[in-house]
């Protein structure tokens, strides 16, 4: 299953997003509305949003191209893409990628509620 968050451009430098991305604390800010818990881990995060289970995330890679948030859990198989573009010293293009490995009936759950979490992130991050 792969969604996509629409292209955003935000008002930093690929460099200074990686930086703030590398921060497990950092993600709090760019949670949607309902949010339940929060907890930053050494190399990633765990949170839960109202109606949803907790997700448990692992920071994989930070780059000035892309940050790569996988599955802490090992029965879910998914990853979270932020792809930057560096557009000048000022500015990224950014768009989230979602690529998850579900069966049928797990993704017929949680492809409505993911869009919307993917849309909800994408909405904090062009705050930035």
């Amino acid at each position: 299953m792969n969604l996509e968050g629409r292209k955003i451009i935000v008002n930093k430098s690929a460099s200074e997003l990686a930086g703030m991305l590398k921060n497990p604390e950092d993600y709090k800010d760019l949670m949607p509305e309902g949010l339940q818990s929060f907890e930053a881990r050494e190399d990633g995060f765990k949170f839960g949003l109202k109606g949803m289970p907790e997700i448990a995330l692992k920071i994989d890679n930070v780059s000035d191209q892309e940050v790569v948030l996988k599955s802490a859990s090992s029965s879910l198989d998914f990853a979270l893409t932020g792809a930057m573009n560096p557009l000048n010293e000022n500015q990224t293009e950014v768009q989230l990628l979602f690529e998850g490995k579900f069966n049928p009936f797990i993704k017929m759950m949680v492809e409505k509620p993911l869009q919307n979490f993917i849309n909800s992130l994408t909405d904090k991050i062009e705050q930035l």
